[in-house]
């Protein structure tokens, strides 16, 4: 993988690396693990060059909308202060991480870290204008994002060997769809 060179105007977005959306969770996708040594990596050059890390989370309550049992597409996943809502023990996020949580509300989902948690004011405060972004899943809350980090003015990057798909056969469709909207993709 070609490393990405960080400085103190980037921030690396680690997206829902989670219990439940790694192997033996509730909503597991394939390889989710074994992302974590290069996210790890990743982590360490960016805080060593003084970029920002931003880890974001699924931080849902019980009986939350997107749950099936309420209607929603997916199964009970990262209910809050459960086991399955933690960040995958093997992440080795700095003490300074600033951690975004989403989709805390009963009624209303939210698969971008910038949906409803004020991120983008929070990143241009601190004087960020690129964002790397990487996690699980490609399609779903890590695509969200980098389509959110653009539209909201940031130049973007994926690391798409640093995340994952819930459907492997859509990655390639998903990758041509952030590359169409702006998001740079390192592959």
């Amino acid at each position: 993988m070609t490393r990405v060179t960080y400085g103190p105007d980037s921030a690396l977005l680690v997206v829902d690396m989670q219990n439940d959306f790694c192997e033996g969770g509730a909503l597991a996708v394939d390889g989710g693990r074994a992302l974590v040594p290069t996210i790890n990596a990743e982590i360490s050059l960016a805080a060593a060059a003084g970029a920002l890390v931003v880890a974001s989370r699924d931080w849902h309550p019980v009986e939350h909308v997107s749950f099936r049992e309420q209607g929603g597409p997916w199964p009970p996943h990262c209910v809050q202060d459960t086991v399955g809502a933690a960040f995958h023990p093997d992440l080795a996020l700095p003490e300074e991480t600033v951690r975004v949580s989403k989709a805390c509300a009963f009624d209303a989902d939210a698969y971008s870290a910038f949906d409803g948690t004020g991120l983008a004011g929070f990143l241009r405060r601190h004087g960020i204008r690129r964002v790397v972004v990487c996690g699980l899943a490609l399609d779903v809350c890590v695509r969200a994002t980098a389509l959110d980090a653009v539209a909201a003015g940031f130049a973007t990057l994926l690391l798409a060997e640093a995340s994952a798909a819930v459907t492997p056969t859509g990655r390639q469709a998903c990758l041509d769809e952030l590359r169409q909207a702006g998001v740079e993709v390192l592959e």
